[in-house]
């Protein structure tokens, strides 16, 4: 082995140290805690999974997935999301589960990434899967929860932006008449990338006023009055059925009342392919990547013969903690230096305290290695000398003041 590689780690994978593992396992204890209060049963997948079924259904390219094969030559991939396994356990597993469905995961998946800084290769989602009903009363339903999930994280200042894949795709063919440039204005919105959507605008000629249409129809707004514009633009039965769902979301989130978490962005795409109405992104103002991504997917689940309509979200662990200020209040930490000799007191010391919920490390004194670094991360020392018990707040300097 180089000495490089004994450190390396493959492109896109990260280590997860102690501070950081234990924000994520609380962090996703909370969120967790609300998926089951809201009724969502918690399912588990393999992390491999044959690429011929999950794999052509999910929607991340196949460029994207770890593939490799088994010993009976079959293709299989790492999981690079949940929603297709999930679809796929639903059409087997739980065919005979009663209808609807509310399914929730706590998982890594796995997306492969070129050499760019700071992009996971493996990452942590939580998610839900609301399968079988077909109303916007189930949309509202996860994009109110998404809003919670959040909350729960100690996130104040976030924002959801919803868009609606068929109105924006309904507005800009009743403009433009070319499939092809259509599907390139939709790259540039899918990519953020603005300039590219007007020079598009430009080499295809369009109007000026189709111009401020679009420029009105891809305004973030908040409140449903954008709705109101939208409609007042176009004769597209497609477009108009999109803005009567959208309203209705709207009045079941104001049910909800989480409307002022939500603003209408409709440049809003998604970069997963299989989504089919509504869509929406959940963004903290100190992170500039999603931190959750979600919408409606009807036609999935037909590519494991059970077509059934179908809405979730999955909330990005990782991003996720990168925004939270959580930093957790940690348990009491008790360290309990003992001379050989009462190695058996200092044992009975430690079972009481961790009854009491304490974290007790115990630690002989005579052994070589430094004691005054432990010492530094603990809250209380206590000693066992023969002299009785010496009990030290780290803080008041006197364990130094010892020569522990």
């Amino acid at each position: 082995m180089s000495k490089l590689r004994g450190f390396e780690k493959p492109t896109g994978f990260h280590d997860m140290p102690p501070e950081l593992a234990r924000k994520k396992r609380i962090l996703e204890e909370r969120v967790r805690n609300q998926f089951e209060r809201w009724g969502y049963e918690e399912v588990l997948t393999p992390t491999l999974e044959f690429y011929d079924t999950v794999g052509k259904a999910s929607a991340i390219l196949k460029e994207k997935m770890f593939k490799c094969m088994d010993q009976q030559g079959n293709t299989l991939i790492l999981r690079p999301d949940q929603t297709a396994p999930i679809a796929r356990m639903v059409a087997s597993v739980l065919k005979k589960k009663p209808l609807p469905l509310r399914l929730s995961y706590h998982s890594n998946v796995f997306r492969a990434q070129e050499n760019e800084a700071g992009r996971h290769a493996e990452f942590y989602q939580s998610g839900v899967e609301l399968i079988g009903l077909p109303n916007t009363e189930a949309d509202a339903e996860v994009i109110a929860l998404a809003i919670e999930a959040l909350q729960a994280c100690y996130l104040e200042s976030f924002q959801l932006a919803i868009g609606h894949v068929t109105l924006l795709d309904g507005f800009i063919r009743e403009r433009i008449k070319d499939d092809s440039a259509v599907l390139r204005l939709k790259e540039y919105l899918g990519q953020r990338n603005m300039v590219g959507f007007h020079q598009e605008l430009d080499l295809l000629g369009v109007s000026e006023r189709t111009k401020k249409e679009l420029a009105i129809l891809l305004r973030i707004s908040p409140g449903k009055e954008q709705l109101l514009h939208i409609r007042k633009l176009t004769h597209s039965p497609q477009v108009q059925q999109a803005i009567e769902q959208l309203e209705e979301i709207w009045n079941h989130l104001d049910g909800y009342g989480v409307t002022s978490s939500i603003v209408f962005d409709f440049s809003l795409i998604g970069q997963i392919h299989y989504y089919t109405g509504m869509y929406f992104e959940g963004y903290s103002t100190n992170l500039g990547f999603p931190l959750l991504s979600g919408g409606r997917y009807d036609q999935l689940l037909s590519c494991f013969d059970r077509p059934l309509p179908a809405t979730g979200f999955a909330l990005d662990i990782n991003r996720v903690m990168e925004a939270s200020p959580f930093t957790g209040d940690s348990p009491k930490r008790f360290i309990i230096g003992y001379k050989p000799l009462y190695h058996r007191q200092a044992i009975k010391k430690a079972i009481s305290l961790r009854k009491e919920g304490n974290v007790v490390i115990l630690h002989r004194l005579d052994d070589a290695f430094s004691y005054k670094e432990w010492v530094t991360e603990q809250d209380r020392v206590i000693l066992l000398t023969g002299e009785g018990e010496e009990r030290y707040d780290v803080n008041d300097c006197d364990a130094e003041r010892k020569n522990l």
